[in-house]
């Protein structure tokens, strides 16, 4: 409940000081929470917030991409500064040592042998990060590490 006051708040003092950017991206945003809330018909957690900006940060990410390659510059850079205000909800990712070493302990944990074994590990892993980095680059990670 914390996370989304902050971000009420935030919006508020953009109002006032004529940031029509962050208060159309937080709007957004708590309208996404919104029909969160009303799926699951209760407050949502903080984890749950962050999930939902995670969703957010991912159609960002895709957006700006398709813009690039279409030749859009402008609509990309846009995007890019809504996804940088998005991501200040975020807790801070995880470097690529750190998931590594995530993916590593859950190989030892469970005895993966080979990359038969993704799907085992990828379920161990992904609850230890907590959606601090994306899902595609610990797969990514979890195929090189088991020799796929």
């Amino acid at each position: 409940m914390e996370l989304k006051a902050e971000i009420q708040q935030t919006v508020k003092t953009a109002m006032k000081s004529g940031d029509a950017m962050v208060v159309s991206t937080l709007r957004l945003l708590l309208s996404a929470v919104h029909n969160e809330e009303i799926k699951a018909r209760r407050e949502l957690t903080t984890e749950e917030i962050q999930k939902t900006i995670s969703t957010l940060c991912k159609q960002h990410n895709e957006a700006i991409e398709l813009f690039r390659k279409g030749g859009r510059e402008e609509l990309a850079q846009k995007e890019e500064a809504e996804l940088k205000i998005l991501q200040r909800y975020l807790p801070q990712p995880l470097t690529e040592e750190a998931v590594r070493g995530l993916i590593q302990d859950s190989i030892d944990e469970l005895s993966a042998k080979g990359i038969q074994d993704l799907g085992r590990v990828m379920k161990a892993v992904m609850p230890k990060v907590g959606g601090r980095t994306d899902g595609k680059r610990v797969n990514e990670l979890a195929k090189a590490i088991l020799g796929g």
